[in-house]
């Protein structure tokens, strides 16, 4: 099969050099539309719950939220662990699905049991998922400034303009809004009066919400037309707040000024933005999964220049971070290594065949494996980052290898066949059948390395995800280099291998290689037992490093019989092996060493810890010693920082000082 594949290759040569010519440009469109992010995604597979009761404990959330919920969502199709969280006010389930399953599919299940536990939740508890995102979603942070504006007047620009625009570009799943202060009407009822009018608490609550509403009267018909009937009730300020009727006495209208202060406040909050030391209103723009980080980042910045322009005067949105400088500069540090490891690898061979054209036919061979590993990216849905082009980076040496040796073993039959004189004329049934001799082991032992890589596959969890586009990459470009030998390689010799043609003795490198190469070869071949004994060896000393004893076991077995089969004819048998088991142990015993090494070696980013508020600990001292951190940070180019309150017993006086 394969030796038919190169013939027809061969001998329709230009049929294949077109296929391939549009094989390369859909790898192109591949590498424009491939989804580009910096690293791997890493996060579990999970769907996040939750449930906000306002003004209740954590201990009243997690018997009458929490716990219920984290009952009725056991069981559901792919179901891996939930975990719950009661905090004040709120409740977060935590999801954790299977690998396999689909994400949508886990989150259709999630809702489909959600909409049967409302009946035993508490009244005005409604569960609610949170956007469709991975942990890798927060793509862009933005601040929204303005000279002499308050933080509530800036937070409500963000609620109210600026985040309905930003969440209308396609491929947001949600537009957070984060610091400031949230306005709200601030009802402050005097107990006192509400004694001497003895009104209850709920009466005025029951007022306040009947007050606030718009009912529909149908219509009136005049002269054949409809007229409709409105009855508009909304509350527009402090002042129809305070109008409100609660009751009357004798026929006096108490009213919710008489027994309440009516104001406009800020709503509690439990986080805060900083920036540059100063409190700060801003938003985060999360990403739908599977979308394109660089082409969402860049639609946001168009998008923020467009609402720029109507926001009020003095009022501007100031973008302190996106993803786009880590995954231009990740994605540079492999790039240029590839770029690298192709001129390397051309003025090698170009060096070793001393022909240009032939160098030619080898060095195409790079970039349309490059392009194929892309096109199979593109149809996989794996992102391109910095461990997926490692993965072609790693295996450029191992490209040309196929390529590299149909070349040269048809530069040999064409220098026996022409000898001295110049290749010319056609070449095609010597081609043939020198293309022929060597491709069937060239493909297969291509697709024998491809096995090497199979170990990487049976990774699961966190270490899957973080290796798996590595492999992936890696094979997809084995296989198109595969599919190249033994059809665009053969189909360019004919045209591209011409001239007059150098032997192996002609150039000198190969010379001087084989010239310490076939001694040596020579000596080994009639000393086996020195080779397995060094192979034994080798086992032993990466099994010591493996810190598993039974690994190392099973390892030094397997380098014994090895070493007993090869040398079973030699009379120095025994002290092979004695020496073996000494080399292994001395490995072993070296291999092993502190199991908390790692928690030594110096953190580059130290400085940039969260250092989490204990007991009687001052929150504005640590967002202090924070901002002193990220300050002193040669990686911290904007100080912001995001800081939250947790619940603790009382605060002492210096705590609430800060407050």
């Amino acid at each position: 099969m394969i030796a038919k594949v190169i013939e027809f290759s061969v001998r329709n040569r230009w049929l294949v050099i077109l296929a391939w010519l549009g094989v390369a440009v859909w790898g192109l469109f591949a590498v424009l539309h491939t989804p580009v992010d910096a690293i791997p995604d890493l996060s579990e597979n999970q769907v996040i719950v939750f449930a906000d009761w306002m003004g209740r404990s954590p201990q009243d959330i997690e018997d009458q939220v929490t716990y219920p919920l984290s009952v009725q969502l056991q069981g559901l199709a792919g179901v891996k662990v939930i975990r719950s969280s009661s905090e004040p006010n709120f409740s977060m389930i935590t999801i954790i699905f299977d690998e396999k399953t689909d994400f949508y599919f886990a989150r259709n299940r999630v809702l489909e049991r959600l909409s049967t536990v409302l009946a035993q939740l508490p009244p005005g508890v409604t569960p609610v998922m949170a956007p469709d995102a991975t942990a890798l979603g927060q793509i862009f942070w933005y601040t929204v400034e303005g000279e002499g504006r308050s933080l509530d007047e800036l937070r409500a620009i963000q609620d109210f303009l600026v985040r309905y625009q930003l969440a209308s570009i396609p491929g947001v799943a949600e537009v957070a809004s984060v610091g400031g202060f949230v306005r709200e009407y601030q009802v402050d009822v005097d107990p006192e009066k509400l004694r001497a009018y003895d009104l209850p608490l709920g009466a005025l609550y029951a007022a306040v919400a009947a007050s606030n509403m718009s009912v529909g009267g149908k219509v009136i018909t005049q002269n054949n037309t409809e007229y409709l009937i409105r009855g508009v009730g909304w509350l527009k300020g402090v002042g129809d707040l305070e109008d409100v009727v609660v009751s009357s006495r004798g026929g006096v209208p108490i009213r919710l000024r008489d027994v309440a202060t009516v104001q406009l406040g800020a709503a509690f909050r439990r986080n805060a933005l900083e920036k540059d030391g100063k409190e700060a209103v801003g938003g985060v723009v999360m990403m739908r999964l599977g979308g394109n980080p660089l082409e969402l980042t860049d639609a946001i910045k168009q998008k923020i220049r467009q609402v720029q322009s109507g926001l009020p005067e003095g009022v501007r949105i100031v973008p302190f971070y996106d993803r786009t400088r880590l995954i231009h500069s990740a994605i540079h540090t492999v790039t240029a290594t590839l770029r690298e490891e192709i001129l390397i690898a051309s003025i090698a061979i170009l060096l070793i065949l001393s022909h240009f054209r032939s160098a030619v036919v080898v060095c195409v061979t790079l970039p349309l494996a490059v392009l194929i590993s892309f096109l199979f990216m593109y149809y996989a849905g794996i992102p391109s980052n910095i461990m997926s082009l490692s993965g072609i980076a790693i295996s450029i040496g191992i490209l040309v290898d196929a390529a590299v040796v149909t070349v040269e073993n048809a530069t040999h039959e064409l220098k026996e066949h022409f000898g001295d004189d110049k290749v010319r004329g056609d070449t095609t049934e010597i081609v043939v059948k020198a293309c022929r001799l060597v491709g069937r082991p060239i493909f297969f032992s291509v697709l024998i390395m491809l096995l090497s890589f199979l170990p990487v596959f049976s990774f699961g969890g966190q270490e899957g995800k973080l290796s798996h586009p590595l492999a992936w990459t890696k094979t997809f470009a084995m296989l198109g280099v595969a599919v190249l030998s033994i059809t665009l390689v053969p189909a360019l010799i004919p045209l591209f291998v011409k001239g007059r043609l150098r032997g192996e003795e002609e150039n000198w490198i190969v010379r001087s290689f084989i010239h310490v190469y076939r001694p040596l070869l020579s000596w080994v071949i009639d000393r086996p037992a020195v080779v397995w004994w060094l192979m034994a060896v080798i086992l032993a000393l990466g099994a010591g490093f493996v810190g598993s004893p039974f690994v190392s076991a099973l390892i030094l077995a397997m380098g014994i019989i090895a070493l007993v089969l090869g040398v079973r004819q030699t009379g120095w048998t025994i002290w092979i092996l004695i020496a073996l088991v000494i080399v292994a142990f001395v490995a072993a015993a070296t291999g092993r060493g502190d199991d908390n090494l790692l928690a030594r070696l110096p953190m580059a980013l130290r400085l940039l810890r969260h250092s989490h508020l204990q007991r009687g600990q001052v929150a504005g001292a640590d967002a202090g010693a924070r901002h002193c951190g990220i300050r002193t940070a040669s990686e911290g180019r904007l100080r912001v920082g995001l800081f939250r309150r947790r619940s603790f017993p009382p605060p002492t006086e210096a705590y609430r000082g800060h407050l």
